[in-house]
């Protein structure tokens, strides 16, 4: 694991942000034509009546005050600085591009359950229809749910275990995606899942609607078991958010980003999580295939999208979104995907990461500003424009030293940004 963590940084360090990018395509300009304007310096004090000398050492000047270093190190400085800042806070950043695309998203879009809440549901309510009795549901929900891999058919069978229920064998277990799981239990075709795997093979509800909407409006998780064409009951099952999580995101919206809630659940229990939490757009009953499908609807509307989840079937979409990021706590598959891994698994560290970006993109801003701004300033000054006037031009050495002290000053400026690490 260490191993691997050490390879992310190394690959994060040794990658190009965009802006990084801009600044090479401008170095190719720049050399040839500095080159051009200390032939022109040269040039020009010549015909200018000055010595060769003296024309040669201003052309000289030029060249050496105009070394392209400090804006190939601008960028790259500031990136590994970030990236180590971000590791000794437990955020993995896996890409220098993903570095400054965290600072410019305007939405996030946040997986429920495992991310914004803990994916550790416990039953917290069983009703069975008439003429069923509350040990045949539960015998039968739990052999059901023991095919099936899913955190709410885990909880089920869990909680069968814990109050000692002994259940049948099942056989021909699928799972349908999204919905739940199909088998056989004594010959009989067995449903357990949510209310649209029910109705698609047309099973009534038998007056269960009512009770199932109202656990759904208090945040549970309505999972229903049908028996061929009958209807034996709902399991009501609660999940706790993760610590932090409100807090996290209100201080997101306060810094201009827009969250948004996706889940598999149907809209009356997700709009009570997501009131809880304080989160104003739900995108409620997404199958695991449409989550890319809503990052990739965000981004065409011109938003810079951020995707958060956990599972493997966040995979696609953490990797469509501009800055896909990973629970630390999640599937290999999730982190792989992700373009930032939050070790720790708190949502809190969303937070830490975007303004880590922000301020790793500023430190990057001004580093560039400050080495365009000295060679604007630092190649008329060695080309002796101010010569004439007061008698002032800078000599090959003091323009080596200039140099210098311009590459010096945008490595330290980058090292300031290691002050934010407590302020995350």
């Amino acid at each position: 694991v260490l191993a691997s963590i050490v390879r992310m940084v190394e690959e994060a360090q040794a990658d190009k942000a965009p802006i990084q990018r801009m600044a090479d395509r401008v170095a190719n300009y720049f050399v040839p034509i500095v080159i051009l304007i200390a032939g022109c310096t040269y040039a020009a004090w010549v015909f200018g009546g000055a010595e060769f000398v003296f024309a040669f050492r201003m052309g000289v000047a030029v060249l050496v005050i105009a070394c392209p270093c400090a804006l190939g190190l601008a960028t790259p400085t500031a990136i590994m600085i970030g990236s180590a800042i971000g590791l000794q806070s437990g955020i993995l950043i896996k890409k220098a591009s993903a570095l400054e695309n965290i600072a410019r998203l305007d939405t996030l879009l946040f997986d429920k359950t495992g991310t914004l809440t803990h994916g550790d549901f416990r039953v917290a309510e069983v009703a069975h229809a008439e003429g069923v009795t509350k040990d045949d549901l539960l015998k039968t929900a739990a052999a059901a749910a023991s095919v099936s891999t899913h955190p709410l058919s885990q909880a089920i069978v869990s909680w069968a275990g814990e109050k000692g229920i002994r259940y049948p064998a099942a056989v021909n277990g699928q799972e349908v995606g999204g919905q739940g799981v199909s088998c056989e239990i004594a010959g009989e075709r067995v449903l357990l899942g949510s209310r649209r795997l029910l109705e698609e093979h047309h099973v009534s509800m038998r007056g269960l609607v009512i009770l199932s909407r109202e656990l759904e409006g208090e945040g549970m998780s309505i999972v229903y078991l049908a028996v061929g064409d009958e209807n034996l009951g709902i399991i009501g099952l609660r999940d706790k958010p993760r610590e932090g999580t409100a807090e996290a995101i209100t201080l997101l919206q306060h810094a201009g980003l827009e969250c948004v809630m996706l889940t598999g659940d149907r809209y009356e229990p997700a709009e009570a999580v997501a009131a809880r939490l304080g989160i104003e757009t739900v995108e409620a009953e997404v199958l695991p295939g449409p989550k890319q499908d809503v990052v990739a609807g965000s981004q065409e509307k011109n938003r810079q999208v951020g995707m958060v989840g956990d599972g493997i079937n966040d995979a696609p979409a953490l990797a469509q979104a501009d800055v896909g990021i990973a629970i630390g706590s999640g599937t290999d598959v999730a982190r792989e995907s992700g373009d930032i891994v939050l070790v720790k698994g708190d949502v809190r560290d969303v937070v830490r990461a975007v303004r880590l970006g922000r301020r790793t993109l500023t430190k990057i801003k001004q580093n560039l500003f400050w080495a365009f701004f000295y060679n604007v300033i630092g190649i008329p000054l060695a080309a002796g424009v101010l010569y004439p006037a007061f008698g002032l031009y800078l000599k090959p050495e003091f323009a080596g030293l200039a140099m210098a002290f311009s590459s010096v000053s945008v490595v330290t400026n980058s090292l300031l940004l290691r002050r934010v690490r407590n302020r995350l």
